[in-house]
């Protein structure tokens, strides 16, 4: 696949990579002492916005001690660190799913972790902030990712779906991707660290998108949300596609709960003319 470039929101055309100033020497940030467990490359010049420091996955502690053989033997490339257990659940979706749309691409620590694990054709990564996008094509190129394995996408990822979905020709012919073949992934922004001192989070309370609207925007394909570690179940467990299952999983590290992920099936998958 050769490389798209970079689209933007108002034109969806190709434009030239970001280059917007996206490193942040803020030391005193409240995560920067956990950088090396967000990124284990932070050194090798790593990019990073104030506010990408909430958003980004962490890298596992113990990076490969759960891969498998079977894993190994279907081509994964697990040469890099930042090969992730949330990288390998999706690995295993199934296998006529071949298009990964990543909603919230951040610093790029989720997008990165799929393109390096080899298992999709066509990796979609969808930021609205222009600088954080910046700092997550650099990150890529740390991490050693080719150009060709992600199309940038800088705008609004619920606009991004809901012409996908509904009016796929104002895009870009090679962002028409089929929905049938795709899914979604969505580490949406929780509303800040607030969230935390919830013994249960209401995930209606999310900002600037609560459950109901990712839900709904993703919900003709099969997709993944990153939710905080407190969600409240009962609320997932509403969406769930009539007859049919949704997978949660909690994310630990060192024996602390991280985040969990619902796995959604789609519903009413549209048919493509």
């Amino acid at each position: 696949m050769k490389f798209l470039g970079t689209y933007k929101s108002k034109s969806w055309e190709p434009a030239s990579n970001l280059i917007y100033a996206c490193q942040s020497t803020n030391h005193g940030h409240r995560y920067f002492s956990q950088r090396y467990s967000i990124f284990s490359w932070y050194d090798q010049g790593i990019c990073m916005t104030d506010d990408a420091w909430f958003g980004v996955t962490p890298e596992p502690v113990a990076k490969y001690g759960w891969l498998n053989l079977s894993l190994i033997e279907r081509g994964a490339d697990i040469s890099r660190p930042i090969f992730s257990q949330v990288a390998k659940d999706m690995y295993d979706s199934d296998a006529k799913k071949t298009v990964l749309i990543d909603m919230f691409a951040g610093a790029g620590g989720n997008t990165i972790a799929f393109a390096l694990s080899g298992r999709w054709s066509q990796i979609i990564a969808v930021e609205k902030d222009a600088s954080t996008l910046a700092c997550a094509q650099n990150n890529a190129d740390v991490y050693g990712v080719e150009r060709p394995c992600i199309t940038w996408v800088h705008g609004d990822s619920l606009e991004f779906l809901d012409l996908l979905v509904n009016r796929p020709e104002e895009l870009h012919p090679d962002l028409r991707v089929d929905l049938a073949a795709t899914v979604v992934f969505a580490s949406p922004p929780w509303g800040g660290v607030g969230y935390s001192g919830d013994q249960i989070f209401d995930l209606y309370t999310m900002q600037p998108y609560d459950l109901r609207q990712l839900h709904n925007a993703c919900s003709p394909m099969d997709h993944a949300l990153y939710l905080p570690r407190s969600s409240d179940i009962r609320q997932i467990a509403k969406l769930t596609p009539e007859g049919e299952k949704i997978e949660v999983v909690q994310y630990c590290m060192e024996g602390a709960s991280k985040a969990m992920v619902a796995y959604i099936p789609a519903k009413n998958i549209p048919e493509k003319n």
